[in-house]
């Protein structure tokens, strides 16, 4: 019935194309026909190997060109100019052209935070920058007259991870970034599972504690409440504020003023060997591996890779969280467990990702 239907109605088989060709946040589609109808330059820049990533965050926008085995060899980067998408896509255009002025670059991969649809050429939503339903590939594309490729930064993280950081070699992949809140992706096969509605991993708002904590998504209890770096921020000022004598170290970290501690303020000071910040991120990362544990429940990754700031931590915070991850896993002691590490490529991830994805798509 479907097939007999996009015969008679092209364009249902155009759009079952599309939706068949989607694959880790963009059209490899679109990028082809751009290339075979001259929309975009490619032939030698192509054939270059290099490109450039381009990581959008809420306070800068950081650019790299990036080899074929994803190393930097170039950077550059903006202030974010506030939410206007015509100036976001002005401070891109400089970037891509600042960057290629002495490289040849066959493509171009946009990561930032938000829903991306399915095609790969709208960004639905924007938590930072004012991206409704805005057209951003083909928009780009006109601009930059090279293959663009659109992914949430969350996706590109895990992708750089997958292919050349600490999720190498796995086929199950479950990538975790720790920061403000909680993002997430996860690679399978040699792909990035974006779901039905191009929205999945968003683990940080699986609720973790019905009526617990408010989160900004509306809703109550969610996990990045208690495993991200507000989570340990404010659960820092909160002993503060009450003046317990074990608070003394985070009060003269704060100069007295329990407001401005935040997650930095306490990993700091927990790797410094501040007791008291250490039994803090003790908690948030007994938290982490319960989290973890109902992921493996869901998904049955091989692996997890943590990454983001909060990892600052290191041990401090990953040691906890394996520990609480064995105690709570369904099946323990009649399964193979998945494996927990800390992510390899820091605050790049996104950006080589980002490229390798536009890479990847654009030689397709």
């Amino acid at each position: 019935m479907h097939a007999e239907r996009s015969r008679r109605n092209p364009h249902s088989a155009r759009v079952a194309a599309r939706r068949q060709d989607a694959w880790a946040g963009s059209s490899t589609r679109a990028i082809r026909s751009a290339a075979v109808h001259g929309k975009v330059g490619r032939g030698a820049r192509a054939e270059s190997g290099l490109a450039i990533g381009i990581d959008i965050g809420g306070t800068k926008v950081a650019a790299g060109v990036v080899d074929r085995s994803g190393a930097v060899i170039r950077e550059a980067r903006r202030l974010t100019p506030g939410t206007d998408p015509r100036a976001v896509e002005q401070v891109i255009v400089e970037l891509v052209d600042e960057l290629s002025s002495d490289h040849a670059i066959g493509s171009v991969g946009i990561g930032a935070a938000g829903w991306m649809d399915l095609d790969g050429g709208t960004v639905l939503f924007s938590p930072h920058l004012a991206w409704r339903n805005e057209p951003l590939r083909e928009n780009l594309e006109r601009l930059l007259r090279r293959p663009v490729l659109l992914a949430n930064d969350a996706d590109a993280a895990a992708w750089a991870e997958w292919r050349f950081g600490a999720g190498q070699g796995e086929d199950r992949l479950v990538c975790i970034t720790l920061g403000t809140g909680i993002g997430g992706a996860m690679v399978i096969d040699g792909r990035v599972e974006r779901g039905r509605w191009g929205v999945a991993g968003e683990f940080g708002h699986q609720i973790i504690v019905p009526g617990g904590h408010r989160c900004e998504c509306g809703n109550r209890g969610c996990w990045e409440q208690y495993a991200s770096g507000n989570a340990l921020g404010r659960e820092a000022r909160e002993l503060a504020r009450a003046n317990s004598p074990v608070a003394q170290e985070l009060l003269r970290a704060a100069n007295g003023n329990p407001d401005t501690i935040s997650g930095i303020t306490v990993t700091e000071l927990a790797r410094a060997g501040d007791a008291a910040s250490r039994e803090l991120l003790e908690d948030v990362g007994e938290w982490l591996g319960l989290g973890l544990a109902n992921l493996a429940a869901a998904l049955d990754p091989g692996k997890f890779v943590i990454g983001g700031g909060l990892c600052d931590a290191g041990e401090l915070l990953v040691a906890p969280a394996r520990r609480a991850f064995a105690r709570n896993l369904t099946g323990r002691g009649f399964r193979p467990p998945a494996t927990i590490a800390l992510a390899a490529l820091g605050p790049r991830a996104g950006l080589i990702g980002a490229a390798d994805l536009s890479r990847v798509a654009a030689s397709r």
